[in-house]
């Protein structure tokens, strides 16, 4: 899946800088831009745009697997007070997975 260190086929590891500047790059450059993966390789630095584009498409990849529901809530730590609250918040995630 996705990460901040993204290699899969996508060429040597992304930094956690080349993909914040990937993400705003994407904002930029929209799916109508001629030469989209090129301005966004320009863009970051250092990549070409062919591993810009697949760094891309495994990030859709990523988001569809998500979509899906094939991968479940991260148990992140609560910082309120209302304990009781918070289970339910989770017990109703849960309940909304519906995994297969």
């Amino acid at each position: 899946m996705a990460s901040s260190s993204m290699t899969r086929n996508s060429g040597s590891t992304w930094t956690a800088k080349e993909n914040k500047a990937f993400e705003k790059a994407l904002a930029v450059f929209d799916k109508d831009t001629p030469d989209r993966w090129a301005n966004v390789a320009k863009t970051i630095g250092g990549r070409t745009p062919d591993e810009v584009k697949k760094h891309y498409e495994i990030l859709v990849e990523d988001i569809k697997y998500i979509e899906s529901g094939r991968v479940p809530f991260p148990n992140y730590r609560t910082t309120g007070t209302n304990h009781v609250a918070n289970i339910r918040d989770e017990e109703q995630r849960m309940r909304n997975l519906n995994l297969r």
